[in-house]
């Protein structure tokens, strides 16, 4: 890790990425935009980028999903589960009366 890995608190990054986010459209680029931004705050544009990078990630990592899509998800999950054994009951019961009407025809 370099030596200024922590020369920037938190809340002063967190707000280099909300003002980022909020004067984009007063520059022609992205890169405009976070070269402008970078000098305000002393960091490098490249850093300013990797911080705008990494909040974007993230934002759309799986633990940001709405409450909704997890309790669906695990809903969907207990479905899964259910149709699997199901299935596997089925196929043992499939089985078993093949075997008996195997056996049923050697009988005649």
């Amino acid at each position: 890790m370099s030596k200024t890995s922590n020369r920037f608190s938190p809340e002063v990054r967190d707000r280099a990425v909300r003002m980022v986010g909020e004067h984009r459209a007063d520059y022609a680029s992205e890169w405009a935009a976070l070269t402008s931004i970078a000098g305000k705050i002393g960091c490098t544009t490249e850093t300013l980028r990797r911080w705008c990078r990494e909040e974007a990630s993230r934002r759309s990592a799986p633990a940001a999903q709405a409450p909704d899509d997890k309790a669906r998800l695990k809903l969907l999950e207990r479905e899964v589960k259910e149709l699997r054994r199901a299935n596997e009951i089925l196929r043992k019961a499939s089985a078993y009366f093949a075997q008996a009407e195997l056996d049923r025809q050697g009988k005649w």
